[in-house]
C-alpha cells in the first residue's frame, strides 16, 4: 500500500508543482487583489467540507438506530478530521469551522462575500446547484470545480473521495504566497490577521497531522485492490486540473482588473 501512495505521488508532482508554481500568486500585488483570490478560492474551502461531511457520512454510521459500520481506525481518522475541521477555533479562541473562518476573513479585508453567501443559501433552500449558480452568479471556473468535487462525490465510491480529499487540498500553499501574505500583514495587520492565521492554521492542522490522517484512509479504503488505486489515481490527477483551471480563472481575472485600471490611469493622465 505505502507503494501505491508513492506511486501517486510520483505521478502528481509535475501538476503539484505546477500549482504550487502558478502564476496567480506573483499577480497577487496588494489587496485588492487578494480579494479576487478570495472570492474564488472560498467556493475551494466550501466543496472540501462537503468531501469531508460527505466521507464522515460514508465511513461512519450518522443514522439512527447506530450500528457499527467499517473499520474503527477508519472511522477515527475521519471523525479526527472532522472535528479539526468542522469546529475548530479562530483567533478569539471561538469555536468555527474553516469555511467560517474563511469567512471571517474575508469580511475583515473587504472582499465581497454576497455571491458564496448567495450560493448556499439558495443551494440550502432548493437543493438545486444550476439555480444558486445563476443566482449568485458563481464564476465559471469555481463552478467547474465545484461540479467536479460532487461528481465524485455522487459516484458513491469512498475510495475516489478519499483520494481526491488526501491528495487534492492538503499541501498545496506554496511559500511563496505564504511569503505575500506575511508582506502584507506587516502593512495591513488589522485588514488581515484572520486570513493570515486561517493560512498558519491550514499548515498546523491540514498541512501536517490530518495529512498523514488522510493518507492511512486513503490506503484504508484502496487496500490491495488494484482497481480502485488505479481510479484513484486518475480521480487525483483531474482533481488537480481543476485546481489548475481554478487559479487560471483567479489569474485572469487579476489581469483584466489590472489591464482595466492600467487603461483608466492613461486616459487620466492624457487629459492631465
Amino acid at each position: 500500500m505505502i507503494t501505491q501512495i508513492e506511486k501517486i505521488k510520483k505521478t502528481i508532482e509535475p501538476l503539484r508543482q505546477e500549482i504550487i508554481h502558478h502564476k496567480v500568486y506573483s499577480a497577487i500585488k496588494d489587496i485588492d487583489d487578494l480579494k479576487v483570490f478570495m472570492q474564488f478560492h472560498v467556493y475551494a474551502v466550501w466543496d472540501f467540507m462537503s468531501l469531508l461531511k460527505t466521507l464522515q457520512s460514508n465511513l461512519t454510521c450518522t443514522s439512527v438506530p447506530w450500528f457499527p459500520k467499517g473499520t474503527a481506525d477508519t472511522r477515527y481518522l475521519i471523525n479526527e478530521i472532522v472535528a479539526g475541521e468542522e469546529s475548530d477555533i479562530d483567533l478569539n479562541g471561538i469555536r468555527k469551522s474553516h469555511f467560517e473562518l474563511y469567512l471571517d476573513a474575508m469580511k475583515q479585508c473587504g472582499a465581497n462575500t454576497s455571491k458564496i453567501e448567495v450560493f448556499t443559501d439558495v443551494l440550502k433552500n432548493t437543493g438545486d446547484f444550476d439555480s444558486a449558480y445563476l443566482a449568485s452568479e458563481t464564476p465559471k471556473e469555481a463552478k467547474d470545480f465545484v461540479d467536479f468535487t460532487f461528481k465524485v462525490i455522487e459516484s458513491g465510491k469512498d475510495y475516489l473521495q478519499s483520494a481526491i480529499f488526501t491528495f487534492g487540498r492538503e499541501d498545496l500553499i506554496p511559500g511563496m504566497f505564504i511569503s505575500i501574505i506575511n508582506e502584507m500583514h506587516k502593512n495591513f495587520p488589522d485588514d488581515i490577521s484572520f486570513f493570515k492565521y486561517y493560512i498558519e492554521r491550514h499548515i498546523e492542522v491540514d498541512g501536517d497531522h490530518h495529512s498523514h490522517l488522510a493518507i492511512q484512509m486513503t490506503a484504508n479504503l484502496c487496500k490491495d485492490n488494484e482497481q480502485y488505486w488505479k481510479e484513484a489515481e486518475e480521480a487525483v490527477i483531474n482533481s488537480l486540473k481543476q485546481r489548475i483551471e481554478l487559479w487560471d480563472g483567479v489569474y485572469k481575472q487579476l489581469t483584466e482588473r489590472t489591464t482595466t485600471a492600467n487603461s483608466s490611469y492613461k486616459k487620466l493622465a492624457d487629459h492631465l
